[in-house]
């Protein structure tokens, strides 16, 4: 028969459970507050992203159901400047946690994917993403008259 003893302090027994209350609470919190959005960009980091199945998780951390292979997929060089004309562009990206400003003059790839659930049930609905380097950069949504962030609207 084998006895431990062992003399324990009653305030390290407070302490030890007011940190787990804590942490209980923390990942409580991050679970019922956690939604679409910048959170969910976060879910999945946009560095990375080698494959066609890395990039419809991406997509999918973002709510959308794409097709299993991109419908097209092109080399763009982005501007060296960017001139009046993109700020609307860049306010979108931006808005999204990307600066593509910081990759002006580079080469990065568009991924075009047709999308399954647009909310409103729009056939044609495409997502973009731009990737430099294997790390998305940049993406919308664009369909018939409307183009958005990678955002699920409401």
């Amino acid at each position: 028969m084998f006895i431990w003893t062992a003399k324990v302090n009653r305030r390290k027994i407070y302490l030890v459970l007011a940190a787990a209350v804590i942490v209980c609470g923390a990942v409580l919190a991050a679970t019922v507050l956690g939604g679409r959005g910048a959170e969910a960009s976060a879910s999945i980091s946009p560095k990375g992203i080698k494959t066609e199945e890395d990039r419809i998780a991406y997509l999918g951390a973002w709510g959308w159901q794409v097709s299993p292979d991109a419908v097209t997929v092109e080399e763009l060089e982005l501007p060296k400047d960017f001139g009046p004309e993109y700020s609307e562009y860049l306010s979108l990206q931006s808005g999204q946690g990307f600066d593509l400003t910081k990759y002006a003059g580079k080469r990065v790839k568009r991924y075009t994917y047709s999308v399954g659930n647009y909310p409103t049930g729009d056939a044609g609905v495409k997502a973009h993403l731009l990737l430099f380097r294997n790390t998305v950069v940049g993406g919308e949504i664009l369909g018939d008259g409307f183009l958005h962030g990678l955002e699920m609207p409401t």
